[in-house]
């Protein structure tokens, strides 16, 4: 045939269950057209074999009834791209919904269009480099994970590399003579760490501007911060912030929906904590109360601290929880994500007296580091301990248990965290998450099913406090420069623990609460991270208000043969702060006027008898201590 005359090939794009019929059409929908029809150069062309047959989720542990066909979100999303093929594409799929198999079906049917001839696929860690290659090479597609910028170019017989943003950021030029070297195909994996810094995304911006295409992957489309992310398209919303705009989204309630990834329990404990401030005052409180958010960041800096109870406590718990699911699902894992290496360690030493049984322990995204994860992903071992490197990307489908002790807080972070335990392998499994009971956590397991969009503008607020938690503080690319043996709130709050207990609070599943105030290692705990590790999501919503209605039973019971112990209970600690202090303050305005002392004495009286700070800066816990003893003073009646 003359050189340069065009022949027109039929490229099949086929919905789960579907073979499309003489019309084209499919058949399971009669207004989606599955065949796609395209002009390709005639010769020799790479084929979509290899890809036709990917696994919807990697590695080989597929979710259940998912082999060999292109989940129905990825097939929605390929038929969105090709309805207008642009060259910039941002897929905003939840954690573990398969956005690399998504990925590499796309890239796979360019090639076989001849639109593109090499790859470039840009992780987060270098771990996730060779997660990409291992994934591409079921693919029929060869990326070199091992590609460094003193190499200049890669081997003729890869079809392209993986490489890290800090790579690309370090040697933007080398990258963008790379792309410019052939029709490239630019695949940008959690494309939001492209704002990490402002060199960053200038540096993405230079490299990968000349690309033919690219595609740009997310599971968590948002940041904490402003930061704008390269490639993204933002368009004013109603309230003219400027947001980001997704070509196609799929989040976690459509996938919860079609069985594609876990629901998630919340197991929730809170606990008393007393701890000693550099100024020498005796703070305490308890996780939960109604405190300032430096009186919570300091009672959760308590709890997390491996010398307490509170850890100890809830790590037992969540083994009981691990062995459980194994009954069910023998080879489920458990994760603990902490803060630091130190703390890391402490919590696998904990772990390793408690199960008798070393975890495994990754600080740092290095080799050896990598090595271990696919080593507990291909295993059977119980525990692994991480810093935050792994909340991100990191693909162990075994992952059944989670403990979050880090005092990380941004939306972003928890929604990459709880992502590790998502991916639905078959029916009935359940991911169960260990959370402090700190206000933002509760209300972000709330939201889990919210989808959000990222804002380049912030709407001001003048009754605000302020951000307590460290901005972006859960981005990898801080991980991977460097874990730091203490975090922001160290520097401002050094204080020695000296008193961190335990107490299981409650369950958040499904939007609903379930269970109360219950002891380590009682009943009543074991009712709820006692339930079978393999139930169908209504199921579970079922035992778990039978176990509320039991633990109720109990309780009552419990009252009517102890009443004198519920007569010597202390007032209820749901109250505000602010109504702690108008109440302690109208008391001792009643005792100044009975007893003729002035009100600032009465203050540093209680202060003297009950301890801790001020009032300004005394927690929730202080302040009823205090309300009690001069309730006490002025008689039943108040």
């Amino acid at each position: 045939m003359p050189e340069g005359v065009v022949v027109r090939h039929s490229i099949s794009i086929l919905h789960p269950g579907c073979s499309p019929g003489r019309s084209g059409r499919c058949r399971r929908s009669p207004v989606d057209s599955c065949r796609v029809s395209t002009a390709i150069p005639d010769g020799p062309h790479p084929g979509t074999s290899a890809a036709e047959h990917l696994s919807p989720s990697f590695p080989e542990r597929a979710a259940w009834g998912t082999a060999d066909k292109l989940r129905a979100w990825q097939a929605e999303a390929l038929d969105a791209y090709f309805e207008r093929e642009p060259r910039d594409f941002l897929a905003a799929a939840t954690p573990g919904a398969g956005k690399t198999t998504f990925a590499l079906r796309l890239a796979a049917e360019l090639r076989a269009r001849r639109v593109i001839d090499r790859i470039t696929v840009v992780a987060p860690t270098e771990h996730l480099k060779k997660q990409w290659a291992d994934a591409a090479a079921r693919a029929g597609i060869r990326l070199d994970p091992t590609f460094r910028n003193a190499h200049q170019n890669y081997g003729r017989h890869f079809h392209g590399v993986a490489v890290t943003y800090a790579q690309v950021a370090s040697r933007a030029a080398l990258h963008r003579q790379l792309t410019e070297s052939g029709r490239s195909l630019v695949i940008l994996d959690e494309v939001h760490h492209g704002g990490d810094a402002l060199s960053w995304g200038d540096a993405i911006r230079e490299a990968f501007e000349p690309a033919t295409r690219r595609l740009l992957l997310t599971g968590t489309p948002f940041r904490s911060d402003t930061a704008p992310i390269p490639f993204v398209e933002y368009a004013p919303d109603e309230h003219g912030i400027r947001t980001s705009r997704s070509d196609y989204g799929y989040g976690y309630g459509r996938a919860l929906r079609d069985g594609v990834v876990r629901p998630v329990m919340f197991m929730v404990y809170a606990g008393q904590m007393k701890w000693r401030t550099r100024a020498g005052d005796e703070m305490e409180a308890r996780l939960g109360e109604g405190n300032t958010k430096d009186i919570t960041a300091q009672a959760w800096r308590t709890a997390l601290e491996p010398t307490g109870n509170w850890i100890p406590a809830v790590l037992r718990a969540a083994d009981r929880r691990l062995t459980e699911v194994r009954h069910a699902v023998p080879d489920a894992g458990g994760l603990v994500i902490a803060t630091d290496q130190t703390v890391a360690r402490a919590y696998a030493k904990i772990l390793r007296e408690l199960t008798g049984e070393s975890p495994t322990v990754v600080l740092s995204d290095e080799k050896e580091s990598s090595e271990r994860i696919e080593q507990f992903s291909a295993g059977t071992a119980r525990w692994l301990v991480a810093v935050r490197m792994v909340s991100e990307g990191v693909d162990v489908p075994r992952l059944s248990v989670g403990v979050y002790a880090t005092s990380s807080a941004t939306p972003l972070f928890f929604a990459q965290a709880v992502g590790r335990f998502v991916r639905a392998r078959r029916r009935g499994e359940t991911a169960s998450v260990f959370l402090p009971n700190v206000p933002i956590l509760m209300a972000l397991a709330a939201q889990m099913e919210l989808e959000r969009d990222h804002a380049l503008d912030r709407r001001t607020d003048e009754n605000a406090e302020g951000d307590l938690f460290n901005p972006e503080d859960a981005l990898v690319a801080e991980a991977n420069r460097e874990e730091k043996a203490s975090d922001a709130l160290a520097d401002e709050f050094s204080f020695q623990v000296l008193h961190a207990s335990a107490d299981f609070d409650r369950v958040l599943y499904d939007g609903q609460e379930y269970g109360t105030l219950a002891e380590p290692g009682s009943l009543e705990e074991l009712d709820f991270i006692g339930i079978p590790g393999l139930l169908e999501p209504e199921q579970v919503s079922e035992l778990l208000r039978a176990r509320q209605s039991r633990q109720a039973r109990r309780v009552t019971e419990r009252r009517k043969a102890e009443p004198d112990a519920v007569a010597a209970e202390p007032v209820a600690l749901y109250r505000t702060l602010k109504e702690q202090r108008s109440l302690l303050n109208s008391l001792v305005g009643m005792w100044s006027k009975l007893s003729g002392e002035p009100h600032g004495s009465v203050h540093a009286e209680l202060r003297r008898m009950c301890g801790g700070p001020a009032v300004a800066q005394a927690s929730v816990t202080q302040l009823q201590a205090r309300i009690e003893l001069l309730r006490k003073r002025l008689g039943p009646s108040h």
